[in-house]
């Protein structure tokens, strides 16, 4: 436990440390400022205790009444140096760590992106987004109170020992017989509170998962009459929620129940020892008071670190599931660059499973090339393998076995991110990013001015319906692009692609599920976008596959057949039968 603790704050000062020019002095001003709130006992001990014993010693009440004011102004005028430096001190502290907050969320983002798609199709719809902002919430919590908080109540635990050890080490002594009962609680409770930290966030973002599942799906689930059903299961979800954080809170109210009995208890057995000492000599009115002063500020400091200690807990099971994240593998970074690329593309030998399936073969032995410029059909019943295909293409997967190459240049020697640049990808479900139209077009190339958006999209056959709507280029699509129609949707994404300006085009007939005059245009729009440039296309529709140079039959896994269509025709083998069936 004391190795993640110590893992989980070394993870937070490598962020801190880059803004340790406002962290550290905040840090020592709130030293400071924790010392000075000490001054206040150690004067007001001078008020109550010690005016009644000068006048018992017969020194006079106007210099009795001189040193109390003279102990008054002290004390205003510590305060308010406090109240000054613990101005610019707060906003240090949440300057640095916001600072470091906002470093962690652009690093977890940053390492989330480079991150291999196996990863993100293991995860939950929502789930790792939510969990992370959970986590995120802990951690900000220790940054801009725990830590402060635990500082300064250290500070002030360390000085008021001093000050009643000062007063009477016999009482001292006494009072810290319950230190070890309190390093016990923490020992052994602290693991727990992690563990129920842990789980409650894990039940907080099942919860957060099913809200926004509901919200992207919500026309199926109103489609289906299942309002109730997924009510239930929220509520459900809720409950379970409930019922851990309940336990977590049980550990936790058992904490500090514990370390408050156990301190106020030590608390007032040191007030009867100290008035039987009193009674008999053994020490001062003042003496006592100071002594009881200090215990009271010793006694809230004590009081404050059950509580801080099991927001640490907290906060190292937060960071420690944000840190699996960062752990996670990225994808393969660097490599050499294509220049002057041509749009060759081969597979040879091709070997491949999914990792989530490893004892299913997806892909046998796929062998094919594309010369640039060629137009080539991928057919073939769903499931066998064609999406795979794509896949493999544009780096998502590495192969199992067999080579992949554009321009004779193996895809392991290349940089894939730079590759993808050359590729474009026209899917059958086209996702939009919730911004305005001309946000969505220049995703294509990102910082292309107006007039190349507007030239894309009149490519795409996309430029009569934008104008045609109230704010044009600016109007804004809705979550996933929920406020277009589904021909409208294909020739934002096709007017993305031309204003990437691919090499290679991999296109999932992008038709299949459109009506007829969306059909046409969505058409007219890819032979445009098509000539000129390599490009496989899985097909559905005969008229797709009449027109391509290179027709690829994929079946189990395995191209069976390949040729034109003529050729395919003449065989009598599985091209011929997916035609007649009109399968393609």
């Amino acid at each position: 436990m004391a190795s993640a603790k110590s893992e989980g704050f070394v993870w937070l000062w490598h962020y801190l440390s880059r803004h340790k020019k406002v962290f550290l002095p905040s840090l020592l001003a709130l030293f400071f400022t924790a010392g000075l709130s000490l001054v206040f006992p150690w004067f007001l001990k001078d008020l109550i205790g010690d005016p009644s014993d000068a006048l018992r010693r017969g020194v006079e009440p106007a210099e009795v009444v001189r040193k109390v004011d003279a102990d008054v102004l002290v004390m205003l005028g510590a305060l308010a140096l406090q109240a000054f430096i613990g101005y610019w001190r707060v906003q240090g502290f949440i300057r640095s760590g916001e600072a470091a907050l906002n470093d962690m969320r652009k690093d977890l983002f940053d390492h989330l992106t480079l991150l291999p798609i196996s990863f993100f199709q293991e995860q939950r719809t929502g789930a790792l987004s939510n969990r992370i902002s959970a986590d995120l919430a802990v951690v900000r919590e220790t940054l801009i109170t725990t830590v402060p908080q635990a500082a300064r109540q250290t500070v002030i635990l360390i000085g008021g020992l001093a000050a009643v050890f000062y007063s009477s080490w016999k009482l001292s002594l006494m009072m810290l017989s319950c230190i070890p009962f309190v390093v016990l609680a923490v020992a052994l409770i602290g693991r727990r509170v992690k563990a129920h930290s842990k789980a409650s966030q894990d039940a907080l973002s099942e919860s957060s998962t099913i809200v926004e599942e509901v919200c992207q799906a919500i026309a199926d689930v109103k489609s289906y009459g299942n309002e109730s059903y997924e009510c239930h299961r929220y509520g459900k979800s809720l409950k379970h929620y409930y019922e851990v954080t309940v336990r977590g809170a049980r550990t936790r109210g058992l904490f500090l129940s514990f370390i408050i009995f156990v301190m106020f208890g030590t608390i007032a057995g040191v007030v009867w020892l100290g008035a039987r000492m009193l009674s008999h000599g053994e020490i001062t009115q003042l003496q006592f008071t100071s002594f009881i002063l200090f215990s009271i500020f010793v006694g809230a400091s004590l009081g404050a670190f059950p509580e801080i200690m099991a927001q640490i807990s907290a906060m190292n099971g937060a960071s420690e599931r944000l840190r699996e994240v960062l752990a996670q593998t990225p994808e393969r970074q660097g490599g050499g660059i294509l220049k002057d690329f041509r749009g060759e593309v081969s597979m040879s030998g091709v070997v491949f499973r999914y990792p989530s399936r490893p004892e299913q073969e997806v892909l046998r032995g796929v062998t094919f090339a594309v010369k640039p410029g060629q137009r080539v059909a991928l057919v073939g019943s769903s499931g066998g393998g064609k999406s795979t295909i794509f896949s493999l293409l544009l780096g998502f997967y590495e192969a199992e076995a067999g080579g992949i190459r554009f321009d004779g240049e193996d895809i392991q020697k290349l940089d894939i991110a730079k590759l993808r640049k050359q590729l474009a990808v026209v899917p059958q479900e086209v996702m939009l990013f919730g911004g305005t139209i001309a946000e969505n077009i220049a995703y294509g190339k990102p910082g292309a001015n107006q007039a190349e958006i507007e030239s894309a999209a009149r490519v795409a056959n996309a430029h009569e319906f934008i104008i045609g709507m109230p704010e044009g280029y600016e109007t804004t699509v809705g979550p996933r692009g929920v406020k277009l129609s589904g021909g409208q949707r294909q020739r934002i994404a096709i007017a993305r692609a031309v204003l990437a300006d691919p090499r290679v085009l991999l296109l999932d007939e992008a038709t299949s599920a459109l009506d007829a005059e969306s059909e046409r245009l969505v058409n007219e729009a890819l032979e445009r976008l098509l000539h000129g440039r390599t490009s496989l296309v899985i097909a559905h529709r005969l008229s797709t596959v009449r027109n391509a140079d290179l027709i690829l039959v994929v079946q189990n896994g395995s191209i069976v057949e390949s040729g034109t269509h003529d050729e395919l025709m003449s065989l009598a083998g599985t091209y011929r039968i997916l035609v007649e069936t009109q399968l393609v």
